[in-house]
């Protein structure tokens, strides 16, 4: 039977057993960890947590280049071009013309077989001196009669001679001034022929219509070239195909959609497909008052500002329409553009972060104004220069550590 004794000895500690091992350092090492890791949360909470990486971009002046508000592609045209022919049927005796040629208006570019217009202009000469000759046999007849006629007028008052002698000396003058007036006429007449068949002998020669460049030559000596085509494939119709280079313009499609966007004489920035660095100023011509149903788009004519001979027909090209910023009144300060993008919403105002030289974010409130293409103009709150932020995270707040992306 159990004793107080020895409930009492059972609750006696032994002090001659040794401790559990290690389990006092454990509450140490715990001890200290958790300092540690309250000392790391102090100094986070004091820095502002790790900085959030932001996209930046600079503060333009409204005075700078301008914004792009639509981009379309198209290509180069010319809107001088000619295939140029005789003006009829012969034979090719010389082609003086290769491609790339440079040509100035009036040159020959070639020359046909000229017998039949020779043989023809030479039968219209002998006829102009034939009717010449006639001219000349008339006016001597005339001559005679007329003299005649003087000679009886005086006889027949003094009853010398009858009076039907002299009115048939009358009527013999009065003809052969017919005669005459008829052979001047036949003068008249073969000259113009003669004149007709010059023409026909210059049609033999192909001359450039306006200067230009060469682009394709068409036909070979010995060749027929004929102003229509003859149908079946033997008979070229063209010598040779010239562009007036300097009449070279853009031609691009706009959709119906963003066709409100481009207007007359708005400044235009071409990019040749073949030279993507090369920037061309231009501006637009006209909008083509007329719609593609099939395409639904609006052909916009645009003008090249520069000739240069890199530029050639049928090329292609984008271009980019360009929206000029508000002009300021006399004594303002220039307007500030910044993208749409770095524009938010804080508690209803109107905010834009900037970065200061520290990497901190610094919210300012701003005044903005129209927006241009992807860009906002800013009315105040902004400094020409300053780095504002693009899309800011909804959490960031002023002082914030941020740090920037490249």
């Amino acid at each position: 039977m159990t004793t107080k004794a020895d409930l009492l000895r059972e609750l006696r500690i032994d002090r001659t057993q040794a401790p559990p091992p290690r389990r006092r350092w454990l509450w140490i090492t715990l001890a200290v960890l958790g300092g540690l890791l309250l000392l790391a949360l102090v100094a986070s909470a004091l820095s502002g947590g790790s900085p959030a990486e932001v996209r930046v971009a600079p503060v333009a002046a409204g005075d700078a280049e301008a914004v792009s508000v639509l981009d379309a592609s198209g290509y180069v045209v010319a809107r001088r071009m000619a295939t140029v022919s005789a003006k009829i049927t012969g034979r090719v005796r010389e082609v003086l013309i290769e491609e790339g040629m440079e040509v100035e208006e009036g040159q020959v570019m070639a020359t046909l077989d000229p017998v039949d217009a020779d043989a023809q202009r030479s039968l219209a000469a002998a006829q102009l001196a034939a009717a010449r000759t006639q001219v000349g046999s008339v006016q001597a007849q005339l001559t005679e009669a007329e003299a005649n006629a003087r000679r009886l007028e005086s006889m027949v008052g003094q009853q010398l001679v009858s009076r039907a002698q002299y009115e048939q000396a009358v009527a013999q003058r009065d003809a052969l001034r017919a005669q005459l007036a008829s052979a001047e006429r036949q003068v008249d007449v073969a000259a113009d022929q003669l004149a007709i068949a010059d023409i026909g002998v210059d049609n033999t020669i192909v001359r450039a219509p306006f200067a230009g460049v060469v682009i394709a030559k068409a036909a070979q000596p010995g060749e027929i070239v004929s102003p229509l085509s003859a149908g079946g494939g033997f008979t070229r119709t063209g010598i040779g195909t010239v562009v007036d280079m300097d009449s070279l313009e853009v031609e691009v499609d706009v959709g119906e959609a963003y066709i409100g966007r481009v207007r007359p004489r708005m400044p235009v920035e071409a990019t040749l497909n073949a030279y993507p660095d090369w920037k061309i100023p231009a501006e637009v011509i006209a909008i083509v008052p007329a719609a593609d149903r099939g395409k639904a788009t609006v052909k916009v004519r645009i003008a090249l500002k520069e000739k240069d001979p890199r530029i050639v027909p049928d090329m292609g090209a984008s271009v980019s329409f360009l929206e000029q910023p508000r002009e300021q009144a006399d004594g303002d300060a220039p307007g500030l553009r910044i993208p749409s993008e770095a524009v938010a919403e804080r508690d209803g105002d109107t905010v834009a972060f900037t970065v200061d030289e520290e990497d901190r974010a610094r919210q300012q409130a701003i005044e903005v104004g129209d927006t241009v293409g992807a860009q906002r103009e800013v009315l105040s709150g902004l400094s020409a220069g300053d780095r504002v932020v693009l899309d800011p995270p909804d959490g960031l707040a002023d002082g914030d550590r941020v740090q920037v992306l490249q």
